[in-house]
């Protein structure tokens, strides 16, 4: 859990990292991954993912999601989650 503040490139880039490592496999081009790729409209975000990513901001973070934010909106593509977790970072 990082108690330090940090900038929404640096959420951007945590978060970027772990959809790569965790949820692309090895034959998909995570390289290509970037802040506006449409993670739910992918199938990449399903229900289960979006649970270990919701861990992973927790883990990382130190920041619980309140279920009413865990909306399409919100987890959208990395932009998306980046500005929600920024927000709540900052909250």
């Amino acid at each position: 859990m990082t108690t330090a503040a940090v900038t929404e490139d640096q959420i951007l880039l945590k978060i970027t990292e772990y959809v790569g490592k965790t949820f692309l496999d090895e034959t998909e081009e995570s390289s290509e991954l970037t802040e506006s790729t449409p993670l739910l409209q992918l199938g990449i975000l399903n229900s289960r993912n979006t649970g270990r990513l919701l861990a992973y901001i927790y883990e990382e973070f130190g920041i619980t999601v309140p279920p009413t934010q865990i909306t399409g909106k919100h987890f959208a593509n990395l932009a998306s989650i980046t500005a929600l977790v920024a927000e709540l970072h900052g909250a």
